[in-house]
Order: structure tokens, then C-alpha cells, then sequence
């Protein structure tokens, strides 16, 4: 039984199902309607904590054979990811990564400001430098985690929305969980709750220290097609980050303060902070100065205490199993949690280190 229909849950379910498994997935909105919908849709290695980089690889490894799997085309496109650097901070940051990133299998590529303008023109007139991912990329957001849920409901997964859990218990045969659509039992429990992932590990006695915010996203109205990589920024500050997708539309994000969740549950946007988000949009495409947004929005992440997740088994519960808590930069690791779980689940072991995740290293 999996708590959670976001990318993490319906991706296990998926590769629970090709295994063999039997699923319940319970999500108490919509499958895909919380952290995963209000994503960038970035796929990207750089500057990620490097002992995530074996998941990181490995989801890497899935992505190109999604739509395949799963029927669907939600739309990764190994276009690259691009990340401008405009300080010196900034350049001493990638230096650093990319020293220490080959040991994990991840090159960069470092180009000059001769080389950005010849290759991506328009991009980052200001930089100094730049590194370059060619295998990274994006995907669609809101495309990913119905795709994994119908994919696992045609391999035999039960799926129930707007099941609003009230009672969870550990039983002699595994859990009992109780919601607003019926009670359901299982013999192991999956918590991938996301932001409230917390809440159901604090029911079984662990306790683990998360902040809840959201992003400020953003997107213009569709322009010609001349922006391929995903471009970000190598800074100490959170920069802005921007893709442009097949349609025309440039979604962008970043280099603001992340808003708070109201007493609802939801986040909101501030648009009092536009203005200055699209300053720093227009640094790294000057061409953006003058295009319209259209919409934006914002959702509920969860950002863990020392900003890793929480991934593996229990502490305190024989069969309860944890994947939350992904801080806002778990889209391009979700085939691989779903497959690295599904894996731990069923055989008690992973070939992907978990250790650097475990609930354990909350515990007094």
C-alpha cells in the first residue's frame, strides 16, 4: 500500500507492478496535483548533492525509456542543461563540482564566453563561463505521474483519489490504513506523502524536521522556438532557472524567496515578486524582456532540515518503507526512487546506495 499519488508514489507503483506486486495507491486529491505539478520539469545532475548521484544516474538511465514503457510521451528531451555562471563565486563553485563530479560519473562540459555565444545565441550575454550537461534535460510535469499511474493500473495497481486518510495502524499482518473511501490493508506500507510525509513517519514514532514552502513559478506566452538546453545559474543566491518547451512557452522559476503555506495547505505566488524574478529571468535571455507571462503558480514542497530525502526503511516499523521529502529537486530522480524502491521492497536489498537517506540519522 503506497500513501502518496505524486511522482515518487506512482512511479513505485508502476515498478511495483512489473515486478509482480500488488498495489493500493491512496492519494487523498489527485494523482499528480501536489508537488509534481507545480515543478520546472528540470532533469538535471549538476550541483546535486554528489552521494545522490548513483540515483541520480540511475533514474537518468530510465528516462529515454518511458514512453515506451509507459505508453505516453511525456515529453523528455535530452536537450542539456546549461548552467551560466556570472561571478567569480559562481565559477569557483563549478570548478569545484566538476572536479569532485567525475569520480561519480557525471562531466561537465566549460565553456567560455566565445563558446556560449557560438552555440547558444542569446543565452547569458553576461557570463563569464558556463557548464553544459548534454545528457540532462526536462520533462513534463504534469504529464509524468498520471502517465506512471495508468501504467500501473494496467499492470493491476488499485488507484483511489480523494481518499482522505484517518486512522493508520500496524497489525499483525502488516497495516491497516482507514480513509473517507474504506479501509484497506496490506502487508507493507510506502509513505510517499511528500510534504506530509512527515506526519505519517511521526505516527509510527520518527520524527523528521521539514520546512513546507513553495516555489514561484511562472510562464510566458508562446514565441518562436530558439531556446533548447535548460539554462541555470552556478550562484551562492538561488538564481533563476528557464526552459522553453516544444510549444513556444518559456517556463521560468527561481531567484526569489519561497512563499509560505497557508492555514489551507496551499501555496500561493506573491506577485509583488515578479518584478524583481524577472530581472534576473532577463539575464540569462535578454529576448524575454519583452514577453508576456501568462500564468503563475506555486505548490507545496517539503524541504527537509539538511535538505536531503528521506528515503529506505523504517526505524521503528517492521514494513513501513519512506520516500519524501525531495526539497524541490526530486523531478528528475522519480524513475529512479519508484525503481530504486520498488527493488528494496521486494527484495530487501538495493544495488542504488540508499544510506545517505536513511530516517535513521534524524533519530536522538
Amino acid at each position: 500500500m503506497i500513501l502518496g499519488g505524486g511522482l515518487m508514489g506512482t512511479a513505485t507503483a508502476y515498478f511495483l507492478t512489473r515486478r509482480g506486486v500488488r498495489v493500493t495507491l491512496i492519494e487523498r486529491g489527485c494523482v499528480g496535483a501536489g508537488a509534481t505539478v507545480a515543478s520546472f520539469g528540470n532533469i538535471r545532475r549538476s550541483g546535486r548533492y554528489l552521494p545522490q548521484m548513483p540515483l541520480a544516474n540511475r533514474s537518468l538511465g530510465l528516462w529515454p525509456r518511458l514512453e515506451n514503457w509507459l505508453g505516453t510521451d511525456v515529453e523528455f528531451r535530452a536537450t542539456g542543461h546549461l548552467r551560466l555562471i556570472f561571478d567569480h563565486d559562481g565559477l569557483g563553485m563549478m570548478q569545484q563540482f566538476r572536479k569532485e563530479a567525475l569520480d561519480w560519473g557525471l562531466e561537465l562540459e566549460v565553456l567560455e564566453p566565445r563558446d556560449i555565444r557560438k552555440r547558444f545565441p542569446g543565452l547569458g550575454p553576461g557570463a563569464i563561463a558556463a557548464s553544459f550537461s548534454p545528457e540532462d534535460g526536462s520533462a513534463n510535469p504534469r504529464l509524468i505521474a498520471p502517465a506512471f499511474a495508468m501504467a500501473a493500473l494496467r499492470g493491476g495497481a488499485t488507484i483511489h483519489e480523494q481518499a482522505h486518510v484517518s486512522d493508520m495502524n500496524k497489525t499483525a499482518s502488516g497495516f491497516e490504513v482507514v480513509t473517507s473511501v474504506g479501509t484497506f490493508s496490506a502487508d507493507t506500507l510506502l509513505n510517499c506523502a511528500g510534504a506530509w510525509g512527515p506526519d505519517i513517519a511521526h505516527h509510527f514514532g520518527e520524527e523528521v524536521p521539514i520546512t513546507l514552502a513553495g516555489p514561484q513559478m511562472g510562464v510566458t506566452e508562446p514565441l518562436p522556438h530558439r531556446i533548447l538546453p535548460v539554462v541555470g545559474v552556478w550562484s551562492k543566491q538561488h538564481g533563476a532557472y528557464l526552459r522553453q518547451v516544444e510549444r513556444g512557452n518559456v517556463v521560468f522559476g527561481g531567484a526569489v524567496a519561497r512563499t509560505q503555506v497557508g492555514a489551507d495547505g496551499f501555496a500561493k505566488v506573491d506577485p509583488h515578486n515578479l518584478s524583481n524574478q524577472l530581472q534576473e529571468v532577463v539575464k540569462l535571455a535578454p529576448a524575454l524582456r519583452q514577453a508576456t507571462v501568462i500564468r503563475q503558480w506555486s505548490g507545496v514542497e517539503g524541504y527537509v532540515q539538511d535538505m536531503l530525502p528521506v528515503m529506505g526503511p523504517s526505524g521503528t516499523t517492521e514494513g513501513l518503507f519512506h520516500a519524501f521529502g525531495f526539497c524541490g529537486h526530486g523531478f528528475q530522480l522519480g524513475p529512479g526512487v519508484g525503481d530504486a524502491m520498488a527493488e528494496l521492497i521486494t527484495t530487501g536489498a538495493c544495488a542504488t546506495p540508499l544510506a545517505p537517506f536513511d530516517i535513521a540519522r534524524f533519530s536522538p
